[in-house]
């Protein structure tokens, strides 16, 4: 059957149910957004004569939770104006509208009664054959479908998304017995292919697979931190970046998450788990137990494992717990030796070992928790999933780590992993002795093909990871040796099908010379012996920008000629792919910034993530976009004239755009802010981009691309545009909106996109421009006030305004 989702009914408009509806929303899905009527009328309410009956009475709740949602931060909507999609109604009058709907998900409060209580009422308007999910974090699948008809349970499945679900990438699919094996595999591809998530297929056990594991995890945190005898600060330390987890770790993300959340998780797995071997692990310890009793949970209520207090001169600082007196003390500075013997270890895999072998506390702890964290997830296979990488890719999407348990263990040995559970007096499940005793020493492999596989328990094999040969890891494609070339900051990747790939791996994929001379290279080889190009990687971020370390380091010196010499290489660079012979498509994701949004300007095509923030941010740190971004932003603004808006209000935007150094904060809104394209594509699922970005690049090939001639009729206003954006920059000035920095930066940035100062409107080249952005490069570098900017931004990671 062709299973189209064209809308989608979700009951619920709490925090999960509006922000799903939300996501549903972003992908161009109608949304029927269902919830409660209010029982009892507010005073305002009263007061304007309504009455219970009344529609914006009944539509109360629902509407204020949506609003809420919009106007929260992170934003749930790729636009704003993507709400229209969204259509709001009560239980009441509009529960027969889920008649039209092709799935209905429901998100209503985590109570089984609850739950059957509206299935049934859900079931005498719901047409035969469509879908119908419920996202529940705990409650069993299969105790909600009691009563319900044949065609109810055949279509039936637990949807657990993760929150915020824009953002977090996991979706568990719970299927019950009765679930069709095909309306499973629709909802495992419709979840990765278009709401852009890594859909695990979980069994119906308590908390499924990213909750069990991840709890377990936090939990045998918290006893071994006594156990080692650390603290909060120390924990944190230990349990963030260093290991791939995020920047918040254990205690702060507990903060900001909610205790209530954490506690209520761990009971739950207490009470429901009489059988596990480590039941005792989601015992709450005494501390906890006190937090939850004073109602210390975190960020909502002020205090946590953390406390902001104001200190001496009303100077705002972060206290943290000290769990053996339950008082707040100033949040220590933590320092471990084994932590030093990482910091020059910039890959995440090869810490591993190190930390492990650590002679302090810290390499103790680390022992200590990978050991039981390796025999609790063997344990947990069959019983939560049949197949490993399922835990690892749970708790990637879920909790945000960068590497699975099994993954981890990989980087550390198996063998080795093994070995520290046996000094901490624990044993693997019984399949991983049997895989080391067969010659299989990893859980992973790369196949010669360049295909991730994984060690299938049951046919005691090595077997395809599902889903995989959707995306492209370059990390695979290295193992089998497609890469053609490589320096320091980037490698050329032949990516089959005679399309190539420019990868960046530099720190944060920041553009030195080294990116440069990648990108010139890929080009070279391309024209030569294959038919199209990729700039893509597989990194946290496409690039942060240019190397502004270097630049700094230059300006500081006064090394003009130097870095006169290299912005002019990296404009040549930009023009030279872009007028190649061959096609280049930018497969960008994550932070696209400045130097890295100038690349993807100057691509034929853009196939972006749609989680892509995209800007020219040189404004911030008092200089302008110089790698052929303010010419490639004049040029496209051009190009638009013939569209009948004055010319002047297009210029004048593109302005603000740069001057403002505006970030999109989706793919989307690039396109608003002009960055993207028509032609250009959003791709939902990051994990996807550089196989639709080789596809584009194809396409184009296979079109009859022509190489295309640098433009010498761009249209730019002269001394009249001139003198405009220089009247209202004064303005901005006088009214003590921006600085007298700003205002010569502001100033210098008109003088480029006008043209200079020209008499009259005239057309100029993009050399022209090209040489206009490099000059006022150059003279801002020799500003004071820049270099002081640059500096804050190094040394802090904050913008000065000076």
């Amino acid at each position: 059957m062709n299973r189209t989702i064209k809308k989608v009914a979700v009951l619920g408009s709490g925090v999960m149910g509006s922000r799903i509806a939300c996501h549903f929303a972003n992908i161009g899905v109608q949304v029927l957004l269902l919830d409660i009527a209010p029982k009892e009328l507010l005073p305002d309410e009263e007061k304007k004569g309504l009455t219970l009956d009344a529609p914006v009475v009944k539509n109360r709740l629902v509407n204020a939770a949506l609003q809420a949602a919009i106007a929260s931060n992170p934003s749930p909507l790729y636009r704003k104006a993507d709400a229209s999609r969204i259509k709001t109604g009560n239980f009441d009058d509009n529960l027969k509208d889920i008649a039209g709907c092709d799935w209905t998900i429901e998100v209503v409060v985590e109570r089984l009664d609850i739950k059957k209580s509206l299935f049934e009422r859900v079931e005498k308007f719901r047409k035969p054959g469509t879908l119908i999910t419920s996202n529940t974090s705990g409650i069993p699948i299969h105790l909600m479908t009691e009563g319900r008809s044949d065609d109810f349970r055949k279509h039936f499945c637990g949807t657990h998304f993760f929150n915020p679900p824009r953002y977090l990438k996991l979706l568990e699919i719970i299927p019950t017995p009765e679930t069709d094996p095909a309306i499973v595999d629709f909802l495992l591809h419709y979840g990765d292919l278009y709401l852009g998530k890594t859909t695990v297929l979980a069994k119906d056990t308590p908390a499924f697979i990213a909750n069990r594991v991840g709890v377990f995890a936090i939990m045998d945190v918290l006893r071994i931190m006594q156990e080692v005898g650390l603290t909060v600060e120390e924990v944190d330390k230990l349990t963030g970046p260093v290991i791939g987890h995020a920047k918040s770790a254990t205690f702060r993300t507990s903060d900001v998450v909610g205790l209530d959340t954490l506690i209520n998780v761990a009971n739950g797995l207490a009470q429901g788990l009489p059988n596990d071997e480590a039941k005792d692990v989601f015992q709450l310890p005494d501390f906890l137990k006190k937090m939850g009793e004073s109602k210390w949970l975190g960020d909502k209520t002020g205090q946590g494992f953390y406390k902001k207090v104001k200190g001496e001169g009303g100077k705002s600082e972060i206290q943290a717990l000290d769990l053996a007196t339950m008082e707040y003390k100033p949040s220590a500075k933590v320092k471990f030796a084994t932590l030093e013997t990482t910091k020059a270890v910039e890959a995440l895999a090869p810490r591993f070992a190190m930390l492990v072998a650590g002679k302090d506390k810290a390499g103790e702890f680390y022992r200590k928790s990978f050991a039981s964290l390796f025999a609790y997830v063997t344990n947990r296979i069959p019983e939560i999933t049949d197949a490993l990488y399922k835990i690892d890719d749970a708790l990637r999407a879920g909790f945000g780590w960068e590497m699975g348990p099994f993954e981890t263990w990989d980087a550390i040995g198996v063998q080795k992993g093994v070995e520290l559970m046996q000094a901490e007096g624990r044993q693997p499940a019984a399949w991983v002795s049997e895989m080391l005793a067969a010659g299989h020493s990893s859980f992973y492999k790369v196949s010669e093909a360049g295909v991730r596989q994984f060690y299938d328990i049951e046919s005691k094999s090595y077997q395809p990871i599902r889903g995989v040969e959707n995306f492209i890891i370059l990390d695979n494609l290295r193992a089998t040796g497609k890469v053609l070339w490589k320096n320091a900051g980037a490698s050329v990747l032949d990516l089959g099908d005679g399309i190539l790939n420019v990868e960046f791996h530099s720190k944060m994929n920041s553009l030195g010379q080294d990116v440069i001379q990648g990108v010139l290279k890929g080009v070279e080889l391309a024209e030569k012996d294959f038919r199209g190009l990729v700039i893509g990687n597989n990194g946290a971020q496409f690039s942060a920008g240019a190397n502004l370390g270097l630049v700094y380091m230059q300006a500081l010196e006064q090394e003009f000629d130097e870095l006169n010499m290299m912005i002019a290489q990296f404009q040549n660079a930009m023009m030279r792919m872009r007028y190649s012979s061959i096609p280049v498509v930018g497969a960008p994701h994550g932070l696209a910034l400045g130097g890295g949004c100038e690349i993807n300007l100057h691509c034929d095509r853009v196939v972006a993530a749609a989680e892509t923030y995209m800007g020219l941010v040189e404004f911030g740190v008092g200089l302008i976009p110089a790698g052929g971004g303010t010419k490639e932003m004049t040029l496209r603004t051009a190009l638009k004239y013939e569209e009948g808006e004055p010319e002047l209000n297009l210029i004048r935007n593109t302005f603000v755009t740069i001057s403002t150094a505006k970030v999109s904060t989706s793919a989307a809104e690039a396109f608003d802010l002009g960055f993207m394209r028509r032609g250009d594509e959003v791709v939902v699922n990051s994990n996807r981009v550089i196989a639709q970005a080789k596809a584009a690049a194809i396409e184009l090939a296979e079109a009859g691309y022509t190489q295309p001639v640098q433009k010498t009729n761009i249209k730019v206003h002269g001394k009249g545009a001139l003198a405009m954006f220089k009247t209202g920059v004064y303005a901005m000035k006088e009214g003590r909106y921006i600085s007298e920095h700003d205002q010569k930066i502001a100033d210098k940035l008109a003088y480029i996109m006008c043209g200079g100062d020209l008499s009259a409107p005239t057309e100029v080249s993009e050399q022209y421009l090209l040489d206009l952005e490099r000059e006022a490069f150059l003279s801002l570098c020799g500003e004071r006030k820049t270099l002081e900017r640059i500096q804050s931004i190094l040394t802090t990671g904050k913008p000065l305004r000076n």
